[in-house]
């Protein structure tokens, strides 16, 4: 008798707007992610503790593997039109951009991440509707079959 498949690993995703660091790490932590995938084109914030290298270091440091696919992350022009309340403009950009090689490359990756650990999508935005990451983790869990769960 062949043994059942192991369930599914959820897909995580969070934005860090209104967070510090170790809100966001315990509630990764806390939900059973294990990697945090920055799906955002320029991995910097003016907010302390979410530019690239001080993230990655200080994910590592609470056990957490930081993985950032830029390739993944919304288009100048399409963060320009989130800024100015333009959902639906923003949205046709990133879903031209994810029609890329290079997307389509990166969301590979990402479903290979996913496929072994628990993972997180990371971006600014604390609204998944108002962020290009909920597009993402839905191309995602198309593509796995995984479950969503917004943090």
């Amino acid at each position: 008798m062949a043994k059942p498949a192991p369930p599914l690993l959820p897909i995580y995703t969070a934005g860090y707007e209104g967070r510090v660091q170790d809100e966001l790490f315990d509630t990764l932590i806390a939900a059973g992610a294990t990697v945090l995938l920055d799906v955002r084109a320029v991995p910097m914030s003016r907010k302390a503790g979410f530019s690239k290298r001080i993230l990655a270091a200080s994910a590592e440091a609470r056990g957490l593997r930081y993985v950032h696919i830029q390739a993944l992350g919304t288009p100048k022009p399409g963060r320009q039109a989130a800024r100015a309340g333009h959902a639906a403009e923003m949205e046709r950009i990133f879903a031209a951009h994810m029609a890329t090689p290079a997307a389509q490359a990166g969301l590979a990756q990402a479903c290979a991440e996913a496929a072994v650990a628990p993972v997180c999508l990371l971006c600014f935005e604390r609204d998944p509707h108002m962020c290009h990451r909920r597009i993402v983790a839905d191309l995602l869990a198309s593509r796995t079959g995984q479950d969503v769960i917004n943090l």
